[in-house]
């Protein structure tokens, strides 16, 4: 397969983040890799995006030491999943990494980026294609977002220190769709620590479009998330 990717007009990638060890989940092993309804919680990722026929390629940035993936996800294979062992001490370093992964491999400045947690194994092939949809023409890009419902609580020390007005707020998930050229200026502007792309993308000055989520969309974090998730795709 050649690294050069050729065709008109601005194409989308997805670019997984995969190389972190999600200590928070308390699993003898990566996260990324925990059995969820018969396979690997990533491989539930990589085939919800392999669904989506508008997306060139997708890219899985590992840890440069990652012996795992191929025995975990053997089905990940061919021209439009690509793999690269450059992931980063943080998240957002990661992401440059495949970014920069991305543009030597073919894809322009111009060209769209879809960066996805692979932890939301649960994300469905029709919520990604309703983001690009809606964001293919837009000036600045998207994440997909749902509105807060729950009353919030700032806490202090264990203890209730506010409440929070909950008007206007909305819980960023992902895919998080951005401009190549234009993602890699704000992740290098914006430093190792920040949380996700679109806050990256506010710090130019810039409103990213908020496109509607679901709740099932939810980041595998804790180990009561997997138990969650186990059951939802049993329902399936």
């Amino acid at each position: 397969m050649t690294n050069q990717i050729e065709g008109a007009g601005a194409r989308c990638f997805a670019l997984v983040p995969c190389a972190g060890t999600g200590a928070r989940a308390g699993a003898a092993i990566a996260k990324q890799y925990v059995p969820i309804a018969g396979l690997a919680m990533v491989a539930h990722t990589l085939a919800a995006l392999a669904a989506v026929p508008r997306l060139s390629a997708t890219l899985v940035v590992l840890a440069r030491n990652d012996e795992q993936f191929e025995r975990h996800v053997p089905a990940f294979a061919g021209e439009r999943g690509w793999i690269a062992r450059r992931g980063g001490v943080t998240r957002a370093e990661t992401v440059r990494n495949g970014l920069s992964e991305l543009a030597e491999r073919g894809a322009l400045p111009n060209d769209w980026v879809l960066v996805h947690d692979a932890a939301r194994c649960l994300v469905r092939p029709e919520w990604i294609t309703r983001l690009i949809d809606q964001c293919i023409d837009d000036d600045v890009g998207g994440l997909l977002a749902v509105p807060v419902a729950d009353t919030l609580k700032h806490g202090d020390d264990g203890r209730v220190a506010s409440t929070v007005d909950r008007t206007g707020k909305w819980a960023a998930q992902t895919p998080q769709m951005f401009r190549l050229g234009l993602l890699q200026q704000a992740l290098a502007d914006a430093g190792r620590d920040v949380t996700d792309e679109a806050g990256a993308i506010e710090a130019l000055g810039l409103a990213p479009k908020l496109v509607m989520g679901a709740l099932e969309n939810f980041k595998l974090t804790w180990i009561e998330d997997f138990d969650m998730a186990q059951r939802l795709l049993h329902r399936e």
